[in-house]
Parts: structure tokens; sequence; C-alpha cells
């Protein structure tokens, strides 16, 4: 495996790697583009099948982070940072202050957050550590809801761009992973009178949506052909993918999972050809990164809600981009993030 390589390749400026064997702490951050602000981004802690699988992770996500913080128009860079470890572990305390030190190490070029395997709980034992952390229990804490909400205005929007109308009330809308996010996505899509259909690993959570919202629950590989309008991924990526798209009857991909599409460059023109409308996925689940940012920055829970909302105007825009310039809307949203980025660097201070 070529570590310079790869980095290269995605334009990434640092990888920094921390070992503590007795601790049972094996740690990565990957820092990806600093030209907005420091790298902001979560900390996943999951079972990886091996090295190179963890350094792979790293990267593509916090790639994505700097492309969501440029085109929601946050000050931020994007950063990613992996655990390598069993997340259902109990004895989580020094693990996290372990990685609260690996974070503490960069000087501020990286804040992390909860993520995928860990929360708002452990980024306490990480603030032992340091001061560079968001999502702290007493502050914003819990980005959930904020995520989940940009999320519902962003199905909202790819309604509109589709359908001509944003109303969801009567649309059919399956959710893939109904954990913390896909919970509160369900309960706002159930506001406005939508159909629902779930799935997801854990049976537990499934019964909790069946109950509380009456949705209809399918297993786990059924949901890809589910006759639905539209497939809401909010479990882990790459469910865009060569054994699942040919089974997709949905008019719209909008969802909150991460990296959503395995191979961006096949499968963006593949659902463009197709017919089905994908909102990027590091657009519409930019709401959680808002809510941290916020939190840096002191904003009130509505303001940062209200910023949420605004997902809705900037998918309106890509799409309406990408349907002048006959573009994937992944290639959209990319364009619209690299034009920032890039803008940015020729600002200059004047003194």
């Amino acid at each position: 495996m070529e570590i310079f390589g790869l980095m290269s390749e995605g334009g990434h400026e640092q990888l920094a790697f921390w070992n503590d064997p007795d601790l049972g702490y094996r740690g990565i951050i990957a820092i990806h583009d600093t030209t907005m602000g420091p790298a902001l981004g979560g900390t996943r802690f999951w079972n990886y099948d091996s090295d190179e699988d963890a350094i792979v992770d790293a990267l593509r996500l916090s790639r994505g982070m700097t492309y969501k913080a440029a085109i929601t128009g946050l000050n931020l860079g994007g950063g990613k940072s992996v655990i390598w470890g069993d997340n259902r572990t109990i004895d989580r305390e020094m693990v996290f202050r372990a990685h609260g030190r690996a974070v503490d190490s960069l000087g501020g070029r990286y804040i992390t957050a909860e993520d995928v395997g860990t929360s708002p709980d452990d980024m306490e034992f990480v603030s032992m550590e340091t001061e560079h952390v968001v999502g702290l229990i007493g502050r914003s804490g819990d980005p959930s809801p904020v995520t989940a909400y940009g999320v519902y205005r962003g199905i909202k929007a790819s309604a509109k761009a589709r359908y001509g109308t944003d109303s969801l009330a009567g649309k059919h809308v399956v959710v893939q992973g109904v954990g913390h996010v896909g919970y509160y996505l369900c309960e706002d899509l159930a506001a406005e009178n939508a159909q629902l259909t779930v799935t997801d690993i854990d049976q537990d959570r499934i019964q909790r949506v069946v109950d509380d919202f009456g949705a209809d629950a399918v297993a786990p590989d059924e949901i890809y052909d589910v006759d639905a309008d539209i497939f809401a991924p909010c479990a882990l990526g790459a469910v865009v993918n060569d054994d699942t798209i040919d089974r997709f009857t949905f008019d719209i991909i909008a969802g909150a999972a991460n990296n959503q599409l395995a191979k961006g460059s096949v499968h963006g023109p593949a659902l463009k050809k197709r017919g089905i409308l994908y909102a990027p996925d590091y657009v519409i689940n930019a709401g959680g990164l808002i809510n941290v940012y916020g939190e840096i920055n002191e904003w009130s829970a509505e303001r940062s809600k209200r910023k949420a909302g605004d997902i809705y105007n900037t998918l309106l825009r890509i799409f309406e981009l990408a349907e002048s310039e006959d573009i994937s809307t992944h290639v959209a949203a990319n364009r619209q993030a690299e034009r920032r980025i890039q803008e940015a660097r020729h600002l200059q201070r004047t003194w």
C-alpha cells in the first residue's frame, strides 16, 4: 500500500497514526485541507478488517468533510479520525483519553466530534485531554436531530426538483438505518404523512420506529427492491454499487449516509442515466457539521437549525447546475465546493 500515493491522489495534507497497545488504542487522524480553517470531522470507532481499510476510510471521510464545509459555507477544513477496535466495548475511558492526546498533539489543526460508534459521552473523555473537541454534553450535544432535519429539508428540495412540489404527504420513503439520525428523520417524515418502510441490522431499532410512526419493516437486503418514491440511506456508505443499482425503482436517493456512491465516476452517471435524482451525501447530511460549527461560534440552537434548513436551497442550486450543464449532481456539487476552496486560496490579509 503506497500511503503517500493515496494522499497525493486525494490532495490530503496530513495523516497521523497513534498507537497505545496497553490501552487498546489504535488511531488514525486524516487532515485533508485546511484552506478554509481548521480541519473538523468526527471520530469513527469501527472494527476494520485491515490497516488498509482503516486508512482508506479515514482518507475518504476527511475529503468529504472538506467538501461538506466548503459547499455549506462554513469556514472549516476537512478532517476525520478512526479508532480501530470493537465499538461495543464498555471500557471506553482510556481509549478515548488516548485519542484525546492524539488530537491534542496536532495543536488545533484538527477538531473532533462524535461519529459512527461514538457518542457525546465518549467526547467527554476526549475533552479530558484536549480542548479541540465539540459536541459535548451541555453544549451542542447530540447532532443527530439537526442532521436529520437537514436531510429532511434536503428530501423536500429533491421532491421539489423532481415532482414540482416539495410536499411529502403520501410519498413512499424507504429509510435504511434507523439509529439516531434515521429515527429523527422518520419522525420528521411521519409528521408530514409520508409512508415509511424501514430496515436496520438492529431489530429493536426497527420495532421502535414501527411502534412510534407506523412504519413497515423489511429485511436489510430487501430494502433495495421496495417499490417506493424515495430511498434514504442512513447507515454506512457504498450502498449505490454494481450489485444494487439495477434493483432500484426509486425516483430519488437522498439520505444521511456518507459516501453513498461506491464509485462516484461510475455510479453518479449511472443514476443520472436511469433518471434517479441523487442528493449528494456530503451536502444533504451537513447538518451535523453545522451543529458543531455553531457550538464553536456560540450560535443558538435555533440558528444552527435554520442554517441546516438552508440545505434545501443549496441542493436546488446544485440540481439547477447539474441540469444546465448536463452533468451528474455529485459532479455539480464537487465543482461548487472546489470553486469556493480555490477562491479562498486567493484571499490575502491586508496589513
